[in-house]
């Protein structure tokens, strides 16, 4: 299920919903049953793992059989017995009453493995205490929840779906119910975009350690830590040696953090949580109701956060804060900064998402921020674009903070330009995230970009570390050339700003212009772009590119397609990257992350085929799956079968490389029933209106509507008369005849459509081991080849655009239009000669002629 189908699942189940509860709060509904289900299903299917099969699990897994509760409380670190399991309310049907979830939440709370209190006690408090507003009486509380488990049933539970299912529809419905749930909703969801900058940056830092601690002061839905345990991991040969902390304020988050980190496969045991007020109580460590006797600091390897902007708090004498200062009572921010600075380890690494305001503002934020420069903690700055996030348009950055530096200098990023518009938001495009992190980990200083600023001259700057003042970002202004707009000619100045092309193409800028004198120049061909694309340099350029990448195939063949059994998934996306990398490291003007961002384009599903065939094996290419679709059936969404889909080859891959015949006539098909549609249309639109007037009287509809029946029902009335070609009653027999053509047609696309469906299916159940490997390079390979061989053609076509533009731009000077308005002048004051008028009228032309005239 893809992020749009899942979207318009949630939402149409929403809307269901309004008149029973807040839109704001359905979140805590849909989002406590999916999680719900997920301990279900995993008890079960590891339970059917181990050898039980439905009837010994309906039989054997109760309460009253002590040995399977423990088994199962030490496997899993709860029991849920078969009564409670999602499954079996599902097959309750019209059965299946609201009880069933009261019973089975509370037999869960009360079956915790103790072990594993912290995490799974109270998790289910919103949804058990929200229940009663799903209806007046049980049977519509009853009805309404029924809803909700036959709509999560089908959600994905895995982790193969290329996104984060708990966090996409967490920030779905934050985005959708913004105005239900106020601005600040948006605290709680750190985009993924945003987060794998972070991720990616810690995981660098910390690649070479054996065990690593992560904590997350202000976790919300637990998708920042997630996301920094993943790209950690994969340095890691054993991702259960990563520890998770997390704190959070509010309860129904606190409950969604643990629910996130759970659903990602992370072992009870390896979660820490609280809820509680990370500002208030200095947590990490101590023991609820023993807080003295039991404190001892704890320092992680990392510290990740998305803290509330500029919250107001109450600020308070501690170790925190004693060697930097204590933030303003009216913004907690460096209050947040300096809590987690103060829990790393010596040579640990944290990221903090802030608003600009921390960079400049002064007071006791300024001191703050001059004793972490002068303490040398600040190790980076990036701006990131505004509109990022839900519920805030303001700009923020990311800070990177360590506890101890062998540097003193401060990088600067300025990411505020790099990203997609997506809806009302900006986004980071996979190319936006790898540039900010490789200038980060690399300290390296770009143009317009990032610069590597000292500690001394940001004494200067008295420690405002405002981006603007160190990376100017800003794109130069559009100027005219006073003499160039008066008497022609382009400034050579104006040329030179594409020296690296010029550079790149040495012979290509005399080719298209002429010196006028020292500082300005003439285009001396007519065509510019037939000249670019037909110079020896630019074709040098692109057939450099292409034997550059002339092998590049065969080492994805290798990569992919040869070793799949082998590709560590995680980690194979870079190792492709840095290869793209080195290919286009020699050639000049191409953007390598352009070229990455082709790669990450196709890499989603790449991965995604990757992981079936890893737990599916080879022959699941060979597999093909029922197309489910909804349908509405006595006023309920349901599921049906529609055909057929290929498991991992798609129907139109398949029908392209092996039924190629076929699906030939299915496309002539489709071209002509579009062709017999547009031109009755337009036959039947070209008659005037009194044409229709005419033959509206043999037509039962109005006269602007031509139903096809009733065009047919006056054909058969004149059937054997002849009319002139041109009449309205030849045209309307002519209709006729195409719709009958139109129907007779539609009855064999439906056919040819239905034996493509059964070829196609046919077609994959039936392919051999070679023919399944070139289809997977077909699908795969093919189309990142085919994006990155357009890479040149595009970039020659920009600069040929830009040329253009610059080639008009003084083509008219201020003389010319000089000449033209006088001419202009002069040929309406001749006109005025020719009009007639009274006295008063005539006095007032006169007057505007020898205005005209300069007179």
């Amino acid at each position: 299920m893809n992020k749009q189908e899942l979207a318009s699942r949630i939402w149409a189940s929403a809307n269901d919903m309004r008149s029973k509860i807040e839109a704001n709060e359905y979140k805590d509904y849909i989002l406590g049953f999916i999680f719900y289900k997920f301990l279900s299903d995993k008890e079960e299917n590891g339970l059917k793992k181990d050898g039980w099969d439905d009837e010994s699990l309906k039989s054997e897994l109760i309460e009253d059989n002590s040995e399977i509760v423990k088994y199962c409380q030490n496997t899993f670190g709860y029991f849920i017995e078969h009564k409670n399991l999602f499954s079996t309310w599902l097959n309750k049907g019209n059965d299946f009453d609201v009880s069933d979830v009261t019973d089975a939440l509370s037999s869960f709370t009360r079956l915790i493995n103790k072990d594993h209190k912290k995490v799974f006690d109270k998790i289910f408090d919103t949804l058990e205490t929200g229940l009663s507003k799903l209806g007046d009486t049980s049977g519509a509380r009853t009805k309404a929840i029924r809803s909700l488990i036959e709509l999560i049933d089908p959600i994905p539970m895995d982790d193969k779906q290329g996104y984060d299912v708990l966090g996409f529809i967490y920030e779905y419905l934050i985005s959708m119910f913004a105005a239900n749930a106020g601005k600040k909703a948006g605290e709680f969801y750190t985009p993924h975009e945003v987060s794998l900058v972070m991720s990616q940056i810690v995981a660098e830092h910390l690649k070479d350690r054996k065990t690593i601690e992560i904590y997350d002061p202000t976790s919300g839905s637990g998708s920042l830590l997630i996301n920094i345990g993943q790209s950690v991991a994969k340095y890691l040969n054993d991702k259960d040696k990563i520890k998770y902390y997390a704190q959070e304020l509010k309860e129904n988050t606190y409950s969604l953090t643990r629910m996130n980190l759970v659903m990602r496969g992370i072992k009870p045991e390896n979660i820490v949580t609280r809820n509680g007020d990370t500002l208030a109580d200095d947590w990490p460590y101590f023991e609820e109701g023993n807080r003295e006797s039991t404190y001892e600091v704890l320092w992680v390897d990392a510290v990740v956060s998305n803290p509330p902007y500029s919250q107001k708090w109450e600020p308070k004498q501690d170790p925190r804060f004693s060697d930097y200062g204590i933030a303003p009572k009216a913004k907690a921010d460096y209050a947040f900064l300096l809590h987690d600075l103060y829990h790393l380890k010596d040579n640990g690494i944290m990221t903090i998402v802030l608003p600009h305001g921390v960079l400049f503002r002064g007071g006791e934020e300024g001191k703050i921020r001059q004793n972490l420069i002068e303490n040398d903690n600040i190790d980076a700055i990036i701006g990131l674009p505004a509109n990022i996030f839900y519920g805030t348009g303001i700009p923020t950055i990311i800070m990177v903070l360590k506890k101890h530096r062998d540097n003193n200098d401060v990088l600067i990023v300025d990411a505020s330009k790099g990203f997609e518009k997506v809806g009302k938001n900006n986004k980071l495009r996979a190319s936006d995230i790898k540039r900010i992190v490789d200038t980060v980990i690399r300290r390296e200083s770009t143009d317009k970009y990032s610069r590597v600023v000292s500690k001394d001259e940001i004494r200067k700057n008295d420690y405002n570390l405002n981006i603007p003042r160190y990376v100017d970002s800003s794109e130069k202004a559009e100027s005219y050339d006073i003499f160039a707009s008066m008497f022609g000619g382009i400034p050579n100045s104006e040329i030179n700003e594409y020296k690296e092309y010029w550079e790149a193409f040495p012979s290509l800028k005399a080719e298209l212009f002429d010196t006028a004198n020292g500082d300005f120049s003439s285009v001396k061909v007519e065509d510019i772009k037939s000249v670019i694309n037909n110079n020896k340099d630019i074709n040098e350029f692109k057939n450099n590119f292409n034997n550059s990448f002339s092998t590049f195939g065969e080492y994805l063949n290798r990569e992919l397609i040869s070793n799949f059994d082998s590709v560590n998934i995680s980690k194979e996306e870079s190792i492709i990257a840095d290869e793209i990398f080195n290919r286009v490291s020699s050639i000049k003007l191409v953007d390598k992350y352009d070229a990455y961002q082709l790669l990450d384009n196709d890499w989603t599903q790449i991965a995604i085929d990757l992981e079936i065939l890893k737990t599916e094996g080879f022959d699941s290419v060979k597999k093909v799956d029922p197309n489910m679709i909804t349908k509405k059936k006595d006023n309920k969404e349901v599921e049906v079968q529609d055909g057929w889909i290929g498991h991992i080859i798609p129907f139109e891959l398949i029908q392209k490389e092996k039924l190629s015949k076929e699906l030939s006539e299915l496309k002539a098909s489709e071209q002509r029933l579009s062709e017999i549609t547009a031109f009755y249309t337009e036959t039947l639109e070209e008659l005037s209106e009194d044409d229709k007037e005419d033959i509206s009287e043999l037509l039962s509809e109005e006269k602007d509507s031509f139903v096809n029946v009733e065009v047919i029902k006056f054909a058969k009335k004149q059937k054997g008369q002849k009319f002139d070609e041109d009449s309205v009653e030849s045209k309307v027999m002519l209709v006729a005849k195409l719709i009958d053509e139109e129907k007779s047609l539609k009855k064999t696309y439906k056919i040819q459509q239905s034996n493509m469906e059964v070829e196609s299916k046919k077609a994959i159940e039936s392919l051999t081991d070679d023919e399944a490997l070139d289809l997977l390079r077909k699908k795969w390979i093919n189309p990142l080849l085919i994006s990155l061989q357009n890479l040149p053609e595009l970039l020659i076509n920009d600069f040929s655009s830009k040329l253009q533009k610059l080639s008009k731009k003084y083509e008219t000077t201020f003389l010319d239009l000089n000449d033209q308005i006088k001419k202009t002048e002069s040929s309406l004051a001749a006109m005025i000669d020719d009009l007639e008028a009274d006295e008063f009228d005539k006095k007032g032309l006169i007057e505007l002629q020898k205005l005209l005239r300069g007179e």
